[in-house]
């Protein structure tokens, strides 16, 4: 049996203890004779899957003809992006470390690649210059090859992930994640008396994978190049073709027209008011986050905002200003142009990131058609990248939104 048959019968029989539980706290009473003898059973039919599971999960590998758990980090690190896109507008194989990677994932996904696998790392890296596309090529590899003086178009920076989301990679079929719901009583006893009684509950939240993609159009001198700032140019304008998208639906996404949920739309975050912008508003939001017993956190918001917060101060006639070297109460501040002002003001986001999850069930994958049009008229070629993530979050609760305040008015000055 293959293991995602396996997870889709766990599944089931964890959504059966569920309903049991459920059932009995709604009608406010434990479970009967019958009820604990049914869950006993789910519970040993979910051991024994489990089992199953690892077994299937391992001999699924072991016939795709790899060593099981191979580490891919030292592999990442010597991909070069323009190899793999000059080997496939060469119509030749992949080779090396790139070829070692995408193997390796299409072993432990057992999804076969369109084009060839790349690790969505090695498009994250940070150290090369901000620039975009590449399509007017003789601008960038002049008889006087400067591509390090590039000129492209402003960009926001990604932050999202940054912010501490959990990645799970390596997926296969959608993920349901036990989530503790109510928990064991306890209380204190006279000596001799019962301990009080209580039952464990559990809920879920699931990862559901999701495709995102985008086209891109490279000059066929372009990629010939062997220039670092070329693999770096290029990078970057891949980068941008995914990362930005995920970025966005971890922060907004809309949860419709194949879209990921995010943060800001979904339904349990909890609300505040900074409509008086003052210490004391600011200070209740981290109490929001703190009586969930989150102590951490991080404010989002927009540049517009940021800049109203550093030029007001605390308390009138006194120093000291809402946002000091990049923190306010203690917490880092980052800005997004992801975040838009909404019909009651300007957005501030306050959570623990970690509470995010990002499923990865498929690193970015890409595809070089030499012969798409309008590219092959002027000579270039058209490379198509794609990957499939989902997100969830783990506890809504962990996350507080302000969105009313009024960026437009003149801040407080000494």
């Amino acid at each position: 049996m293959k293991t995602h048959e396996l997870r889709e019968q766990r599944a089931a029989r964890v959504a059966e203890m569920r309903r049991l539980l459920s059932t009995a706290e709604t009608e406010k009473r434990q479970l009967n004779e019958n009820e604990k003898a049914r869950f006993d059973e789910l519970k040993g039919a979910i051991v024994d899957l489990e089992a199953q599971e690892q077994r299937a999960a391992f001999l699924e590998q072991a016939e795709r003809g790899a060593p099981v758990d191979k580490p891919l980090a030292a592999v990442e690190s010597r991909i070069s992006i323009m190899d793999v896109l000059r080997a496939q507008m060469e119509g030749r194989s992949v080779d090396g470390a790139a070829r070692e990677y995408s193997q390796e994932v299409e072993r432990r996904t057992g999804r076969k690649a369109s084009g060839v696998f790349v690790p969505m790392g090695l498009l994250e890296r940070r150290d090369e210059p901000a620039v975009n596309t590449t399509g007017t090529a003789p601008e960038i590899v002049p008889t006087t090859h400067r591509p390090d003086l590039y000129i492209g178009p402003l960009r926001e920076a990604l932050v999202a992930r940054q912010l501490g989301v959990r990645t799970l990679t390596g997926l296969s079929g959608s993920l349901s994640i036990p989530r503790y719901g109510a928990g064991l009583e306890t209380g204190w006893i006279a000596e001799n008396s019962p301990v009080p009684d209580g039952e464990m509950a559990f809920d879920s939240v699931t990862l559901s994978p999701k495709h995102v993609g985008g086209k891109a159009e490279m000059s066929r001198q372009l990629l010939q190049q062997s220039s670092p700032d070329i693999e770096a140019l290029v990078r970057s304008d891949l980068a941008f073709l995914i990362a930005k998208q995920i970025d966005r639906a971890i922060i907004a996404g809309t949860g419709q027209n194949d879209e990921p949920l995010g943060v800001l739309n979904a339904p349990n975050i909890q609300s505040a008011s900074l409509a008086s912008l003052d210490w004391l508003s600011i200070m209740q939001m981290v109490q929001q986050l703190e009586d969930e017993e989150i102590t951490g956190g991080t404010w989002l918001t927009t540049a517009s905002v940021k800049t109203l917060l550093a030029t007001t101060l605390k308390q009138d006639l006194l120093p000291g200003y809402l946002l000091e070297n990049g923190r306010m109460a203690g917490r880092a501040l980052r800005t997004t142009r992801h975040l838009e002002d909404t019909s009651t003001g300007a957005p501030v986001l306050l959570g623990d990131w970690s509470q995010v999850l990002l499923g990865v069930w498929s690193e970015l994958d890409l595809l070089v058609n030499p012969f798409a049009e309008p590219s092959y008229s002027r000579g270039g070629v058209q490379v198509r990248a794609m990957a499939t993530v989902g997100l969830a979050i783990r506890h809504e609760q962990a996350f507080v939104l302000a969105d009313d305040i009024d960026d437009d008015h003149t801040s407080s000055s000494i």
